[in-house]
């Protein structure tokens, strides 16, 4: 089985509390990359980690066995973990990582259909999901399709795109990514080495398996449960992901929340509920992406509820 390479892993060990006793909470665990990374790096904490995918879950129980009662794994999508956490478990949380993104594994498995030269056309993350890529691109409409591309992948040709792919599929069903590679073609966007058919995948996985709403869901829990001294830490891999985590980030941190037509402060000041630690986004380094070139596109944020 392939493994996961665990992308921006010596920064994200740097923002560790080492000396600090409690639960870590690895929201996407993966093949436990930053997990296993973590457990021996901070030998006081414990760990909490969550995954839907069977195949990574199985993986990472024998590979994280040697660690015994120091950690606990629930299978879960990372927009429900908090509902599944104890108030003491949340209360004594010192550090939370979320890796919004697929794995080496899962992009390589050819029956899992990420990949645009794979010979199935799925997608799932969670592969107990009844929808799939396959039954997206043979049975949305034009104007849906034309949405997610212009939403999730940016494409400004997104009408003709979608145009392609409905007049194809009147004449058969479309059956593999290969074939629907074929159907959007081999064009690249222009001063840019990605085509358009790897942001088309893109924008198919993200809404297939509801990404960008998962996000949300799991800042919104972050915020709702009244972290105290705990770092957070999210790693994207897509614009829109990133740029929502900053907006949340930025909100965290503000002591004023009077509006910017506000005569005075009426709000007491005093509202921000701790700091933002990566002012920019933390990307990898050069050495980092020769050796794994699918960490280019990686962000990481991290803020303190303190």
């Amino acid at each position: 089985m392939c493994k996961h390479i665990p992308v921006l892993l010596d920064e994200f060990l740097k923002y560790l509390p080492t000396k600090k006793d409690g639960i870590a909470l690895d929201c996407t665990l993966g093949f436990a990359g930053h997990s296993e990374a973590l457990l021996n790096t901070a030998p006081n904490l414990k760990l909490i980690a969550c995954d839907k995918d069977e195949d990574a879950l199985e993986f990472s129980k024998t590979k994280l066995k040697k660690f015994g009662d120091r950690v606990k794994i629930i299978k879960s999508d990372f927009k429900d973990i908090f509902s599944k956490l104890s108030t003491d478990e949340i209360k004594n949380l010192r550090f939370i990582l979320a890796d919004i993104g697929v794995s080496s594994y899962q992009l390589d498995e050819d029956e899992r259909g990420f990949s645009t030269n794979s010979n199935f056309l799925d997608m799932r993350m969670d592969k107990s999901m009844n929808f799939n890529a396959k039954k997206l691109v043979n049975s949305y409409s034009k104007e849906d399709l034309q949405r997610i591309f212009m939403d999730f992948a940016e494409l400004k040709d997104a009408k003709n795109i979608a145009e392609k792919i409905y007049s194809y599929r009147l004449k058969k069903q479309i059956e593999s990514a290969k074939e629907l590679r074929q159907i959007i073609g081999k064009e690249k966007l222009k001063g840019r080495s990605i085509s358009k058919a790897t942001l088309v995948f893109q924008a198919i996985r993200i809404e297939v398996n509801s990404e960008l709403k998962a996000l949300e869901t799991l800042l919104k829990n972050l915020e709702q449960n009244a972290l105290k001294d705990c770092i957070v830490a999210i790693i994207s891999f897509h614009s829109l992901e990133d740029g929502l985590v900053k907006k949340f980030f930025k909100q965290w941190s503000k002591s004023c929340v009077c509006g910017e037509m506000a005569y005075k402060c009426t709000c007491g000041n005093n509202n921000s509920k701790g700091e933002i630690l990566s002012k920019k986004p933390i990307q990898a380094t050069l050495d980092e992406i020769k050796a794994n070139s699918r960490s280019s596109c990686a962000k990481m944020r991290l803020f303190y509820f303190r």
